[in-house]
């Protein structure tokens, strides 16, 4: 893909304010009177990009599913009379029609629709000789070339203003965030296309306002371009994900204690830890080799022997007894699961 950074001129405090995307607004727009005194709060606090939702996919029918077209006018106010950009969301080409005819400035494609290659293609088509900055959500189910392929049908329709939102994914069982961020996809993103813009919605991951710092934080961390926050002039009354947003005051206060990290080390300060490092790596692999060999006789004898390759007994032992063992040297059970499920998986196709 041949895409161009996004940016956005934001006057926010602390350090990220100048050099990252700050984007935020309510979850949704609810009335005119919401929407202007939230966009006139941020503003104060020196958000210069607006986000809000006009049209809203609801899991079950019967809840709040936006203001729709109504809420154009509002926003359009919010470009007039304060200045500021406006970033709206779309699930399919009927509303980017409508986004496109309002004026506003920036798209986002939620991950419910990135989810569906058919819905972005319609959306892709639409955009063909549009000119105005695209940003995709992560699919809702943890597949990373599902994303790629959203990327890439919009990249063709000719959009080089291209960027990702990295919003979390589904999880089956109860964890600490609403949709667990597992970092581990946008940075292979980042891997392959290290120009494309990433941001964090640290919103959507939290699901709670408490957690939202913490989750800013790490994307910062990690690299990210920028943040879309929710932010709503009364949370406990939003119509919509009133747990996750934030105040435009606590959104200030927020950005102003956040800690932008150098890039790169003014000097070689983790030769040592790197040399420590790569020993283990080249140690882990040699050990890996090993069992793997170990695993192709266990399958000679398991033939030989007429016995099924399968022993999901044994399994269960070797991976709780890495996790007891573990757990004495400060590793997470939830890391040794993962780890030992991917190590399990090649030895049975060894076997087989």
């Amino acid at each position: 893909m041949e895409v161009k950074p996004i940016h956005v001129a934001n006057e926010c405090p602390g350090p990220i304010g100048k050099s990252k995307i700050i984007i935020a607004g309510p979850c949704s727009a609810e009335s005119e009177e919401q929407v202007m005194q939230t966009a006139s709060q941020l503003k104060a606090e020196g958000i210069r990009m607006f986000r809000a939702g006009v049209w809203k996919p609801r899991t079950k029918p019967g809840g709040f599913e936006g203001v729709g077209k109504r809420g154009f006018p509002w926003l359009q106010r919010v470009q007039k009379e304060l200045g500021m950009q406006v970033c709206v969301e779309v699930g399919n080409a009927s509303h980017l029609d409508a986004v496109l005819e309002s004026g506003m400035d920036m798209i986002w494609i939620g991950a419910r629709t990135s989810t569906s290659p058919f819905a972005m293609q319609e959306i892709a088509d639409v955009l063909r000789g549009v000119d105005i900055p695209v940003l995709v959500k992560n699919p809702i189910n943890a597949d990373l070339e599902l994303w790629i392929g959203a990327l890439e049908r919009i990249n063709r329709s000719g959009i080089t203003r291209l960027g990702t939102i990295h919003r979390g994914f589904s999880a089956y069982e109860k964890t600490l965030y609403r949709y667990p961020p597992q970092w581990q996809m946008p940075i292979e993103l980042r891997r392959r296309f290290p120009e494309l813009t990433i941001i964090c919605d640290p919103s959507h991951i939290s699901g709670k306002r408490e957690l939202v710092p913490s989750v800013c934080q790490q994307a910062l961390d990690l690299g990210f371009d920028g943040l879309m926050i929710e932010s709503h002039c009364c949370p406990e009354e939003a119509l919509t994900d009133a747990a996750q947003q934030v105040t435009p005051q606590a959104l200030g206060q927020m950005l102003a204690s956040l800690v932008l990290r150098d890039k790169v080390p003014t000097e070689n300060i983790f030769a040592d830890c790197r040399e420590r490092i790569d020993r283990c790596d080249a140690a882990l692999v040699a050990l890996l080799a090993e069992r793997m060999n170990i695993s192709r006789e266990m399958g000679e004898l398991k033939r030989e022997n007429n016995i099924l390759v399968l022993q999901s007994e044994r399994y269960e032992k070797v991976v709780n007894d890495a996790v007891v063992e573990g757990a004495s040297k400060g590793l997470s059970e939830e890391f040794l699961r993962k780890l030992f499920e991917v190590i399990h998986a090649e030895s049975i196709n060894q076997q087989l």
